[in-house]
């Protein structure tokens, strides 16, 4: 039996599974009314052909892609890849509390892929949500792929509709058990700032703040990825329990918000070993960091370079996260903010995946937390303590293709206000990505 956990993905080819194969959403509802369906996504992550939500309304996808099959609190989805057009890149598997109830009071439930492989998920996993994306099938490089993700949303399956870029139309019908019908994205789009508002309203005035800042640089336009990655070492313990770590988590979310429109941003926790939960979203932002530590506690030990080899396995499999000495050119970069509070314990392979991925179209933020040098003068710096040498030698760093990496220390992540720190995370990211593209690393 072959168990994912939250974040993992797989290959489907190497999953043994061969189209068509089944896709079994097995809900332990604990008596509550819930809704499991398919949804069918293009390249932006929309909802553009609504005849690809597949749900008790509408059974099957054109070709007979995807077939669903519903019993008590299951849904079995026959699952043809090949019959899928090329403008469907994702399916997405999800589960939707019809009425009262949220997903807190699950019990054992799983998703199951094909023949052995299962995702587990229960009412642990979640707080108050209504709905819950369990897992996606997404086609990347021309291969199919599984993710388990467990990410809530705080609505139903209007929530989730909406989410996708379409909305949910009353029936005509006075029935109280009268289906969904989904209406026209192209007219009916919930636009980011609308979400926002909605959804996360503690972000409207970041949102703002960030957009100041781009301004300034130019950036106002701009579109990247944005990835956070967190120290979970011992030392970092009472950040998170002041909710210092959790604050300075919904300012990067914010920025995220203006680099691209999913309004989401990509996590990694690292300390002796590496994990990545569920994207940061607007859904679930408010107890996010919270509910990532209790998942993954704080470990005892520090390593940049195992975290920077999952980063870069993540966003270039290509590369399996080791060497590069050959520009790779991307469509969009993708900006990392990198925070901690200590040293690394594996220096040498920290520098090898700097240098390896200033071959890539990414670039590292770096944070540290405590005391940093103040004065920049080689003459001056001598005389001055630091907690990060190896932090300000990166910055400096050596044989690289392109200067890909900043630095700068805060006595606390709440030291600056919102304008500062956004002005600080651009110092040095506008001319990495002029750099960039004369070196042929961006489109």
């Amino acid at each position: 039996m072959n168990i994912f956990s939250r974040g993992q993905k797989g290959k489907i080819a190497d999953l043994g599974c061969q189209s068509p194969f089944p896709v079994v959403l097995d809900v332990n509802a604990a008596g509550m009314s819930i809704d499991l369906s398919c949804f069918g996504l293009d390249s932006a992550d929309k909802l553009s052909d609504e005849r690809f939500m597949v749900f008790y309304n509408q059974l099957a996808a054109p070709g007979d892609a995807v077939k669903l099959d519903l019993g008590s609190g299951k849904a079995r989805f026959a699952v043809n890849l090949d019959a899928l057009p090329q403008t469907i890149v994702k399916l997405v598997f999800v589960a939707a509390i019809d009425g009262n109830g949220s997903m807190r009071t699950l019990g054992a439930s799983k998703l199951s892929l094909g023949d052995g492989l299962e995702f587990p998920f229960s009412g642990a996993d979640f707080a108050d949500e209504k709905a819950v994306i369990v897992g996606e099938i997404y086609r990347k490089d021309g291969v199919w792929r599984f993710g388990a993700v467990g990410q809530g949303f705080n609505g139903g399956l209007d929530a989730l509709v909406a989410y996708f870029g379409a909305s949910v139309a009353a029936s005509d019908s006075a029935s109280d058990s009268a289906p969904v019908a989904v209406a026209a994205p192209a007219s009916n789009r919930i636009s980011l700032e609308k979400r926002i508002q909605a959804e996360a309203p503690q972000l409207v005035n970041l949102v703002k703040q960030a957009g100041v800042s781009l301004q300034k640089v130019g950036l106002d336009q701009h579109r990247a990825k944005v990835a956070l990655v967190l120290d979970i070492s011992g030392s970092m313990g009472a950040l998170y329990r002041k909710g210092l770590v959790q604050q300075f988590a919904e300012r990067i979310l914010a920025l995220g918000c203006k680099f691209d429109d999913d309004g989401e941003i990509d996590v990694f926790l690292f300390g002796s070993g590496v994990h990545q939960p569920a994207p940061m979203s607007l859904t679930n932002a408010g107890n996010y960091v919270q509910r990532a530590i209790v998942a993954h506690p704080l470990e005892g030990d520090t390593r940049y370079g195992r975290a920077m080899e999952a980063v870069r396995k993540y966003y270039f499999p290509d590369s399996g996260g080791g060497e590069r000495s050959q520009p790779l050119k991307g469509a969009l970069p993708v900006y990392v903010m990198f925070v901690t509070d200590g040293t690394t314990s594996d220096k040498p392979l920290t520098e090898k995946q700097l240098r390896w991925a200033s071959h890539e179209p990414i670039f590292w933020q770096f944070m540290g937390i405590g005391k940093g040098k103040k004065s920049k003068s080689k003459l001056l710096a001598a005389f001055a303590d630091s907690d990060f040498p190896f932090l300000e030698k990166l910055d400096e760093l050596s044989g690289r293709f392109v200067d890909n990496a900043d630095f700068f220390s805060v006595a606390s992540p709440d030291e600056h206000a919102d304008g500062e720190l956004y002005d600080l995370l651009m110092t040095e990211y506008p001319s990495w990505l002029k750099q960039a593209r004369q070196l042929g690393l961006l489109a």
